[in-house]
C-alpha cells in the first residue's frame, strides 16, 4: 500500500514538472520567432528584403486571388504555391495581410459574369481560357484570370501571375509562374505601402515618341513611379529630381547643353535608359513597296563611346523573325495579304541568367541595330541583355529595302552571325564626356561644378527605339492605346512590356528586391517514358509491398507474444 502511494505521488510530481516544462516551452517559444524550410532551395523562405517590408506595414493589404473553382492539375498548382507564399505573408503580418480566393465563373447569371470579366480586364488582369475535365471524363473551355487584385488604402492594383510564353512547354511556364511570385506580390505591396514614390521621366524636345506612343507602358508605370514627361532644355540639374530617365527613340540631334545636363545627370548617379535608333526606316514608304533605310546621327554617339558602347550604323536581320502582311496578289487583280517572315524584325529569346530577362515572353525587334562595346574602364561592368539567335546578319547602310525580300528564302549560309548584342546594361563609375572639355552655354541658377568621373551608376542601351511603342488606333472617341507587344495581325503578345518595366525597375532599385526574379527551384518532373515502361512494375509495388509489411507486423507480434507469455 505504501509503495503504491509513492509510485502515485511521484507520478503527480512528473506530470506537474512535465505541465511546467511544456508551459515554459510555449511561453519561450511565443518571444521567439523562427520558422524552419528543410528545402534544398529554401523554397519556402522570404528574403529578408521581404520580411522587412512586411514588418514595416502599418494598414491593411487585401488580396483576391482569381484563381478558384475546378482548375487544370498545372493551375491548381499554382494556386497552392500562392496560398502557400501568403500564409508566409501572414506570419510576419498577421494583422495587415488578408487574402481570399475567387471563382470569376461561380455565379449562375452570364450578365453578372460579364460584368465581372470587363472589370477584371480594365483593371489589367490578363483572360486565359484553359481546358478542365469534368467528373464524367467531358472536358470544356474555361475563362481563368491567373492574377490577383491588391487593394491598399483606396488603391486596387492588378498582378499577373501567369507567365506565358508559347515557346515554352506548360510545365516550364508554370514553373517560371512559381519562381517569379513572391516578385510579383512584395514589388507592388512595397508601391502601394511606400511614402516616398519614385519619379522617372521621359525626356522630350529631340522627336521622341510622344505621350500616346508610350502610353502603355507610361499606365503601368504609373503603379510604381510619379511619370513626368519634360524637355531638359539645357537647364543645368533639371534631372536631379528623377530616379531614372527614359530616352524613348529620338529622331534630331542633341545640343551639346542637352548632352552636358544628361551627362553630369549620370555624373551624380542618375539612370538613364537608352532607347535609340541608329538607323531610320520609314514603314509607311516600305508599304507602298521599297524604302531606304539611312544612317540617322543625334549627336551623341561620343557620349556612349565614352561610357563604354558604340552603336552601330547596321540593320540587323534575323532567321527568326517576326511576320508583316504582303499582298501577293497580281498588279490590278485584286489584294491577297498573307503573313510573311520579315528578317528585320528579329524575334528575341531572352536569356535566364538576369532578373531583368527572366522568364519572359519573346521580345519583338523593328529594324535593330548592333552595339559594340569599347573602352577598357575597369570600373564598368557590361552585360548583354537582348541579343539575336546563332543565325543572323547585319546589313550596312545606306541600303534599299524592298518587300520582293519576302520571296527570298533564307539562306543558313548567310545568316552566318550569332549572337549579334541588341541590348547591353552598363554598371559602375563612368567618365564624363565633358572631361577636359569647355562647358557649353547653359542655363544654371548658381555656380556650375563639372563632375568628371560618375558615383555608382547603370545605364541599359537598347539599338532600337520601337521596343517600346504601343500601337495607336485612331476612333471616333480619340487615340486608343493597343497593349505593348501586342501584334494585330497575328494576336500574339510579345514580351516588350514585361522587359521594359523590368528594366527601369532594376536601375531604380536600391533594395535588391529584383534580384528575387533570380531565385531559381529546381523542376522536379516526372520522366514520361519511364511512367509509360514501368508503371506496372510501380504499380505492383505499391499494392504489393504495405500488404506485406502489415502481414508480417502481425505476424511479428503474435510471435512476440507467444514467446514473452508462454
Amino acid at each position: 500500500m505504501v509503495k503504491r502511494k509513492q509510485l502515485k505521488r511521484i507520478h503527480i510530481v512528473q506530470l506537474i514538472i512535465t505541465l511546467f516544462i511544456i508551459l515554459l516551452i510555449n511561453f519561450i517559444s511565443s518571444l521567439v520567432f523562427h520558422r524552419f524550410d528543410l528545402t534544398t532551395e529554401k523554397r519556402y523562405s522570404l528574403s529578408e528584403e521581404t520580411r522587412s517590408i512586411l514588418k514595416e506595414l502599418d494598414e491593411l493589404v487585401y488580396i483576391r486571388v482569381y484563381l478558384e473553382g475546378d482548375l487544370p492539375v498545372g493551375f491548381t498548382r499554382l494556386k497552392t504555391s500562392i496560398r502557400e507564399l501568403l500564409d508566409e505573408f501572414r506570419a510576419y503580418a498577421p494583422q495587415n495581410i488578408q487574402y481570399e480566393f475567387i471563382d470569376p465563373v461561380e455565379d449562375p447569371d452570364p450578365q453578372i459574369r460579364r460584368n465581372l470579366f470587363n472589370q477584371l480586364y480594365n483593371i489589367g488582369l490578363q483572360p486565359t481560357n484553359v481546358k478542365v475535365r469534368g467528373k464524367d471524363g467531358s472536358s470544356s473551355q474555361k475563362i481563368v484570370f491567373p492574377g490577383a487584385v491588391i487593394s491598399f488604402e483606396e488603391a486596387d492594383v492588378a498582378v499577373n501571375l501567369l507567365k506565358n510564353n508559347p515557346g515554352l512547354p506548360g510545365e516550364v511556364n508554370l514553373h517560371q509562374s512559381i519562381q517569379s511570385l513572391e516578385y510579383e506580390f512584395i514589388s507592388m505591396i512595397r508601391t502601394l505601402s511606400s511614402d516616398n514614390i519614385a519619379k522617372v521621366a521621359f525626356l522630350e524636345g529631340h522627336g521622341e515618341l510622344d505621350a500616346y506612343q508610350v502610353g502603355d507602358i507610361t499606365k503601368d508605370l504609373a503603379n510604381f513611379y510619379q511619370v513626368d514627361r519634360g524637355a531638359p532644355g539645357g537647364r543645368y540639374g533639371s534631372l536631379d529630381n528623377y530616379q531614372a530617365v527614359i530616352i524613348a527613340k529620338p529622331v534630331k540631334t542633341f545640343s551639346e547643353a542637352d548632352k552636358f545636363v544628361i551627362d553630369q545627370y549620370i555624373m551624380k548617379g542618375g539612370k538613364v535608359l537608352w532607347l535609340l535608333d541608329p538607323v531610320q526606316v520609314s514603314m509607311d514608304s516600305l508599304f507602298m513597296g521599297m524604302t531606304f533605310a539611312l544612317y540617322q546621327p543625334l549627336n551623341i554617339e561620343d557620349q556612349l563611346f565614352r561610357y563604354g558602347v558604340r552603336l552601330n550604323p547596321h540593320l540587323v536581320k534575323d532567321i527568326q523573325c517576326h511576320v508583316i502582311p504582303v499582298n501577293k496578289g497580281l498588279i490590278g487583280a485584286q489584294a491577297q495579304w498573307e503573313l510573311s517572315p520579315w528578317y528585320y524584325f528579329p524575334l528575341i529569346s531572352p536569356g535566364i541568367k538576369h532578373p531583368i530577362t527572366r522568364s519572359l515572353n519573346m521580345i519583338k525587334i523593328e529594324f535593330g541595330s548592333d552595339i559594340d562595346t569599347v573602352g577598357e574602364n575597369p570600373e564598368v561592368k557590361k552585360t548583354v541583355l537582348l541579343s539575336t539567335s546563332p543565325y543572323s546578319r547585319v546589313v550596312a547602310v545606306p541600303a534599299e529595302i524592298n518587300l520582293r525580300e519576302t520571296e527570298q528564302q533564307a539562306a543558313q549560309s548567310d545568316y552566318n552571325r550569332a549572337h549579334l548584342p541588341l541590348a547591353i546594361m552598363l554598371e559602375g563609375r563612368f567618365e564624363s564626356v565633358f572631361s577636359n572639355r569647355s562647358v557649353p552655354d547653359i542655363q544654371a541658377e548658381g555656380p556650375i561644378q563639372v563632375d568628371e568621373v560618375s558615383q555608382p551608376t547603370r545605364m541599359i542601351i537598347i539599338a532600337d527605339g520601337d521596343i517600346i511603342r504601343n500601337e495607336v488606333i485612331d476612333s471616333p472617341n480619340g487615340p486608343v492605346m493597343a497593349p505593348l507587344g501586342f501584334d494585330k495581325y497575328t494576336s500574339q503578345t510579345f514580351g516588350n512590356k514585361e522587359f521594359i518595366l523590368n528594366a527601369i525597375n532594376y536601375l531604380t532599385d536600391e533594395t535588391g528586391l529584383i534580384s528575387l526574379r533570380g531565385r531559381e527551384f529546381r523542376m522536379r518532373l516526372l520522366d514520361r517514358q519511364r511512367i509509360q515502361e514501368e508503371s506496372e512494375k510501380w504499380k505492383v509495388i505499391n499494392t504489393a509491398i504495405p500488404i506485406l509489411l502489415v502481414i508480417s507486423f502481425g505476424a511479428g507480434v503474435s510471435v512476440y507474444r507467444r514467446r514473452k507469455y508462454r
